[in-house]
């Protein structure tokens, strides 16, 4: 299946995590996605990560797959020239230096259009392509910790969580969108543009609500797993080691529903509990009741039982529930697909569904560096064999 996105070529000069999250997602909806390193300077996550429990480059694989390889070494002019003719024949050039680096390689905006008129470029940054802080470098525990995302998010008397993946991920999101906008737009004018997607305000958008209750004179707070209004809400132990439930109370029916399950409808007439408002001012005590049940069942069962009560409930998953679920496996938002080695492993596959198009998915394994040159500087760019050797000894091609 080809993809809604069948037909758009990427240039993808994207490092690290959030833009490589990007392209990976057009790629998976169909778009040729042709990724740009070089042995000199491969993406830093093509290193293993052994915390991920295997010696392969575990998240690489999760940003790369379904993307072509190329090398080129854009510290040399003829390197910068083969870019260049790379880009003439995309759509999009997306990028996540830092502001300034794609200039002072001879690749900026201005340089693009030079020899694609209607590019779209889409660029990456901490905190975007102008302002005062935009020559900061960033990861993802900045994004969220600068976004005050961070700050929102722990236990209130804990200090504010570190967040990773979940930012990166979130800032490709937002890009992928950005893109395919500005690809909507062009198809409608007929004009390009640069995209500049920063990181730091994806974060703050997420903390919307916050920064709305603190422009009307509230006092935003950390709440941990608690809720400004529901009770009970919270992660709650369950019978097995390291096993959790996690249950939210939104409403009357709710309530009642879980009062049925643990079979305490003796609390249905207890004044402490009467309204939600009561109920949320004795959280505390509510949690630790809770808790005293949900220690003695099996959180999958229990969660059965509440959910048919009518009240939202759930088994706090691990990874390995994640990608063994039939559910997500059904809907192809977890994927199998083949190592360089040829052992199969997990993957994450695109997280939408489209009736007329369907996304192309996951349609081969990770790259190896420059395993594609043939198809795109030979195909493509009609370079011939002489020609890329030449380049090769010039240390353009590296």
């Amino acid at each position: 299946m080809a993809g809604p996105l069948a037909g758009v070529r990427i240039a993808d000069f994207t490092v690290h995590a959030a833009g490589p999250f990007c392209t990976h997602m057009l790629a998976q909806l169909g778009a040729e996605v042709i990724k740009v390193e070089s042995a000199q300077r491969p993406d830093i996550f093509r290193k293993p990560h052994p915390v991920y429990g295997r010696l392969g480059a575990a998240t690489f694989d999760q940003v790369a797959s379904a993307k072509l390889s190329v090398r080129l070494n854009l510290k040399h002019p003829r390197g910068i020239e083969l870019a260049k003719h790379l880009v003439a024949q995309s759509d999009i050039a997306a990028e996540s230096f830092r502001p300034g680096v794609m200039t002072r390689l001879g690749l900026g905006y201005d340089a693009l259009r030079a020899v694609k008129q209607d590019i779209v470029m889409l660029s990456v940054s901490a905190s975007g392509q102008s302002g005062p802080d935009s020559h900061f470098a960033g990861y993802a525990p900045l994004f969220g910790a600068w976004g005050g995302l961070g700050w929102l998010t722990g236990y209130p008397d804990g200090p504010p969580v570190e967040m990773r993946h979940a930012m990166d991920h979130s800032v490709g999101l937002h890009a992928a969108m950005a893109a395919v906008a500005a690809l909507h737009r062009r198809r409608r004018t007929g004009d390009g543009s640069h995209v500049d997607v920063c990181a730091r305000e994806v974060a703050a958008a997420a903390a919307g609500d916050a920064l709305i209750e603190a422009a009307a004179g509230g006092t935003p707070r950390r709440w941990g797993n608690a809720h400004p209004r529901m009770a009970p809400h919270g992660v709650y132990p369950a019978r097995d080691p390291d096993s959790w439930l996690t249950i939210a109370v939104a409403d009357e029916r709710a309530w009642l529903g879980l009062l049925s399950v643990m079979g305490r409808r003796d609390l249905a007439g207890d004044p402490r509990f009467a309204t939600e408002a009561a109920r949320h001012a004795v959280r505390i005590a509510l949690d630790a009741i809770v808790a005293d049940w949900t220690r003695l069942q099996d959180a999958e069962e229990a969660a059965a039982l509440l959910q048919q009560a009518g009240c939202a409930a759930h088994p706090s998953w691990d990874t390995p529930h994640i990608a063994a679920d039939p559910h997500l496996r059904a809907r192809a938002a977890i994927v199998d697909t083949t190592e360089p080695d040829g052992t199969m492993r997990a993957a994450v596959g695109v997280p939408v569904r489209l009736s007329a198009t369907p996304p192309r998915g996951i349609w081969r394994g990770t790259p190896q560096l420059g395993e594609d040159e043939d198809r795109i500087f030979g195909d493509l760019l009609g370079l011939d064999v002489g020609a890329r050797r030449s380049l090769e000894a010039e240390g353009a091609i590296l």
